[in-house]
């Protein structure tokens, strides 16, 4: 890494540190104090950088509603959520010292050495399994994928998880079929439609776009939390927040702060309708089809937690879909425990009675 990132990145801390040590000194005085640390002379007490990958994505909305809504500012944090564009870049930025916490699956984190996630924001994979109506006009079971194509998402390991574990409580095995990695939602969809591929699995909006053309078939959902349990035996934890053990470890308050905010946004979305969405979500997030989002909202509404808590059963529900992925490194199952906290988001329920 670069000097002057890791300067950025002391400097960073080092502001963080003069808030968390100051207490309960008024906002602005802390900011001063920040502001006259040589370490750190741009950076406010409460400065948060989170980073994501596609945030627009539906699965980040919990992320957008903290922020649009206000809620960080009202714990008093200024956050940054800087949006990473390649696969796995978002993780390396936190494990490269340029970003505080990471907004992804829980898989990667699993993967990740010294990564704790501390709020889960969404307890199914949000992932679809479906084969076009065109190319597979008379399809009765699983079977009948044998010799297909089938588009995953490029770069992310769970559409691969999710279809190797349909194909295998189906009895076919994986080298009967083709997956087809699809570098983009809209190259998933045209290569679907114009029969590139002849099944897919895939995360929304792409899944509701073809489903609105009646040109997909749906064999397994796991938007819902019937639908993951189909598939994985219970709930299985996707979109998590997280951070490097020891900052969570120094930072427990600022920890705390960002799991209120998120847990306030969880609350927000159980009841959030149509307009209630419009007016929060950055028309830039619609991706020029306002209704499609909404559709795929309402699809999805089941697999956002409304406590960040994490199940019990989840870590293994993970580790298990990790296997069936093309994850190079797996944890022990013991060290399955030092993965997660719910300390933070369990506080967060009893504030917000979520």
């Amino acid at each position: 890494m670069k000097n002057c990132d890791r300067r950025q990145w002391v400097g960073l801390w080092g502001g963080l540190s003069a808030g968390l040590l100051l207490g309960a000194v008024p906002a602005r005085a802390v900011a001063q104090v920040a502001l006259q640390a040589p370490a750190a002379p741009r950076l406010s007490a409460t400065r948060l950088v989170i980073s994501v990958e596609q945030r627009p994505a539906l699965a980040y909305l919990p992320l957008t509603v903290a922020q649009r809504l206000g809620y960080f500012g009202a714990e008093g944090l200024d956050v940054e959520v800087r949006d990473m564009t390649e696969p796995g870049s978002a993780l390396r930025a936190v494990q490269s010292q340029t970003a505080h916490m990471v907004c992804g699956s829980f898989t990667q984190m699993l993967s990740a050495s010294r990564v704790r996630a501390f709020l889960l924001q969404s307890r199914t994979p949000q992932i679809v399994v479906g084969v076009s109506r065109k190319a597979l006009p008379q399809y009765r079971e699983v079977a009948d994928l044998a010799g297909r194509r089938i588009g995953v998402q490029a770069g992310h390991s769970t559409g691969r998880a999710v279809v190797r574990r349909v194909l295998e409580q189906g009895g076919l095995d994986l080298s009967r079929v083709e997956l087809v990695p699809q570098p983009n939602p809209f190259a998933a969809v045209q290569a679907f439609r114009n029969g590139a591929i002849d099944a897919i699995s895939f995360a929304d909006p792409v899944i509701t776009q073809l489903e609105l053309l009646g040109e997909l078939r749906v064999v397994a959902d796991t938007r819902t939390l019937r639908g993951s349990t189909e598939v994985f035996g219970g709930p299985m934890p996707s979109v998590c927040l997280g951070a490097p053990i020891d900052f969570i470890a120094q930072f427990p308050r600022l920890c705390q702060a960002v799991s209120d905010a998120m847990v306030h946004a969880l609350k927000w979305l159980q009841t959030a309708g149509v307009t209630d969405i419009i007016r929060v979500v950055p028309e830039s997030h619609f991706q020029g089809d306002r209704a499609l989002y909404l559709a795929a909202f309402e699809r999805m509404r089941e697999s956002w937690t409304p406590d960040g808590l994490m199940p019990s059963e989840g870590p293994l529900i993970a580790l298990r879909a990790m296997a069936m992925g093309d994850d190079a490194a797996l944890p022990e199952p013991q060290e399955l425990q030092r993965s997660y906290t719910n300390d933070f988001a369990r506080r967060s329920k009893a504030r917000f009675r979520a």
